[in-house]
C-alpha cells in the first residue's frame, strides 16, 4: 500500500466514533473483541468489521487465542496522520496570533473593562 493509501485508511479508521472510542480503551492494553464491543450497542460481528478496518489502517493487530480474539494498538500509523495534521498548525497558528493581537488591541482601548 502507497502512503497515501496507509494514510486514507487512518482518516477512514478515525473517522468513526466506534473506532475512535476502540482505539481509546486499547490505549490501555490488548482487549479481546467482546471487550471492545461491551461499551456499544453492537453485535461481535459489527465490532469485528470496526476492528478489521483499524487493522486495514495497521492500527490494530489481532492475535486468534483458541477462540479469543485479542486485539492490541499499534499507534505508528498515527504519526503519519499526526504529521500531516502538524502541516496545516502553522495555519491555526496564524489565526489565533492575529486574535490574540485583535483581542489585545481592544482591551488597550478599553483599559476599564466598559463594553460601552
Amino acid at each position: 500500500m502507497t502512503s497515501a493509501g496507509r494514510l486514507d485508511a487512518v482518516f477512514h479508521a478515525l473517522g468513526d466514533a466506534t473506532r475512535r472510542n476502540m482505539l481509546r480503551d486499547l490505549a490501555g492494553g490488548r482487549r479481546s473483541v467482546g471487550e471492545l464491543a461491551a461499551p456499544f450497542d453492537i453485535s461481535l460481528a459489527a465490532a469485528s468489521k470496526h476492528i478489521k478496518a483499524l487493522e486495514k489502517a495497521g492500527l490494530v493487530r489481532r492475535e486468534v487465542r483458541g477462540r479469543t480474539h485479542i486485539c492490541r494498538l499499534e499507534a505508528s500509523p498515527l504519526e503519519d496522520a499526526h504529521d500531516w495534521i502538524r502541516f496545516y498548525e502553522r495555519f491555526w497558528s496564524a489565526r489565533l496570533d492575529a486574535l490574540e493581537d485583535l483581542l489585545r488591541r481592544q482591551d488597550a482601548q478599553n483599559p476599564k473593562g466598559d463594553d460601552k
